[in-house]
């Protein structure tokens, strides 16, 4: 009889470190998401942008919408907004961001406007290399977006810069090439039209 109880808890002893092992862990965390990153080749130089998915899950959809769809390739970045006498005289509120788009040629495959994610709801702001989208009215973005060179405030829900103080809706960030950035703003440009435009030869995920 003792020598089957001495087995019954050698075979015990022997098991539990598998069975602890197998058994989860209460505790444990699931992993966070890796944030999606998109590189944008252009005539310039490369800018890799990390998207803010958790924070403004609409935004960042539509813009990987277009990424996917190949429509951001031979887009432009068409617009430079900076502190020069001659570029934004006529607004007080000035700012520094440069704009770009979809492939122009492909202007009929454009999504449906977004509603918009203001920066009081996601807690995203305009700071330095924030990647954020271009709109008229709330709720009418659709493709064009722009990065904000310097922190921006005034683009933040309640800024002054849109009469509507709604703000834009950030999305993410650069988290490489704001050289690049900087020198698309200073590319030539007739008030805030680059001209010629900076093209975008190649835009997608980075894997």
């Amino acid at each position: 009889m003792k020598m089957i109880q001495f087995a019954c808890l050698a075979v015990l002893l022997i098991l539990a470190p598998v069975a602890l092992a197998a058994a989860p862990k209460k505790d444990a965390k699931p992993e966070a998401a890796k944030p999606v990153r998109v590189v944008l080749q252009t005539e310039k130089g490369e800018i890799e942008l990390e998207l803010d998915e958790s924070r403004a899950p609409t935004t960042v959809r539509n813009f990987l919408a277009y990424v996917d769809a190949g429509l951001f390739e031979g887009g432009v970045f068409h617009r430079t907004v900076k502190l020069a006498p001659d570029n934004q005289p006529n607004n007080p509120v000035k700012i520094e961001v440069i704009q770009g788009g979809i492939n122009p040629a492909r202007q009929a495959e454009e999504r449906a406007p977004i509603p918009l994610e203001r920066t009081s709801v996601t807690g995203l702001e305009h700071k330095d290399g924030t990647l954020s989208m271009a709109r008229d009215t709330p709720d009418s973005a659709r493709s064009d977006f722009f990065i904000c060179i310097g922190d921006q405030p005034e683009l933040d829900q309640g800024g002054k810069r849109n009469p509507d103080g709604q703000g834009f809706g950030a999305f993410g960030r650069v988290v490489k090439g704001m050289d690049v950035v900087r020198a698309i703003q200073r590319a030539p440009a007739e008030g805030q039209k680059l001209t010629p435009p900076i093209k975008i030869q190649r835009a997608a995920r980075k894997k």
